[in-house]
């Protein structure tokens, strides 16, 4: 079956009409009739009912349309991916992503590949710690990733795409929710609310990291596997914590974010992939990204 037929029948099934689909086509309208008359020959069954008034689909013509426009439609990728392949317009990107610290930026960055790069396909792989993702990466089963700094692998490049904020997170009917700012040696008896001790997480260590320095040890009354959890937990009363200002939006129901009062805490969220890594739709969908999100300037 020549693939002429496969146009000519589509355009005259989704116009109805003979003289607008061979206006569509460019072409006459006896040689599109007669196009149409041909499959129907070949595949011999009546795809359309014609008056001199109207074009209808006959029940095998509207079973036949859908297969058509696929054959058509997959003719139309295998030409542009043969045309872009070599400039990175087509092919498979493996993304990793873990945390809800990510959760803004990754749509973000799939919208702008998609309008940009049609052919191009991101396969989301989620993971529960940026630290699983930096193995992924350097593993080669990723070939970007969703990542905390500092990323010092051999191997691997990083592009940091956000500075983000370390804030307290206090159910609202906490003795100290009402305040502007948060003290952190007013937490110094109060159960804290964590990601596990030993999964690597570069926010547990944040969190102990801080509080140290601010004289004491917190003590974690509950661990829980991911941030979403954690805030949870902080909203039913179960203790504090330390996240994130970009997940505020994630829980917001029986929380308050308070400001640290005596230190900003920064951590830098980065897109990490191997410098060795040969894929055109990479360098695609790192190009995408320099544009979309770009390093923000230091922080203050």
């Amino acid at each position: 079956m020549e693939l002429r037929y496969l146009a000519a029948f589509v355009a005259v099934a989704e116009e109805l009409h003979f003289g607008r689909a061979a206006r569509r086509l460019q072409m006459a309208q006896p040689p599109l009739s007669q196009l149409i008359r041909q499959l129907e020959k070949e595949l011999g069954v009546q795809l359309f009912e014609r008056s001199t008034r109207s074009v209808r689909l006959t029940s095998a013509g509207e079973t036949f349309l859908e297969p058509a426009r696929r054959v058509l439609d997959g003719v139309d990728l295998a030409k542009r991916a043969a045309r872009s392949a070599g400039t990175g317009e087509y092919g498979r990107v493996t993304i990793g992503f873990g945390g809800a610290s990510s959760h803004a930026a990754l749509p973000r960055l799939a919208r702008a590949v998609r309008a940009a790069h049609p052919g191009v396909e991101l396969v989301m792989k989620v993971r529960t710690y940026a630290n699983v993702v930096l193995e992924g990466v350097a593993d080669g089963t990723l070939d970007l990733g969703f990542v905390r700094m500092p990323v010092d692998r051999p191997g691997l490049r990083a592009r940091i795409i956000e500075n983000d904020q370390l804030v307290c997170a206090l159910p609202t009917d906490h003795p100290l929710a009402g305040k502007d700012e948060i003290d952190l040696t007013d937490l110094a008896h109060d159960p804290f609310v964590s990601l596990p001790a030993h999964s690597g997480s570069t926010l547990r260590d944040a969190m102990t990291r801080t509080c140290e320095e601010a004289g004491f040890t917190p003590k974690v009354a509950q661990e829980a596997p991911d941030s979403n959890t954690v805030l949870a937990l902080v909203s039913a009363g179960v203790g504090v914590t330390l996240t994130l200002k970009s997940v505020e939006h994630v829980c917001q129901g029986g929380l308050v974010y308070l400001p640290l009062a005596d230190r900003t805490v920064w951590l830098q969220a980065a897109l990490a992939w191997r410098a060795d890594n040969p894929s055109a739709a990479l360098r695609a969908v790192l190009a995408v990204g320099e544009r979309e999100l770009p390093t923000p300037p230091p922080e203050s």
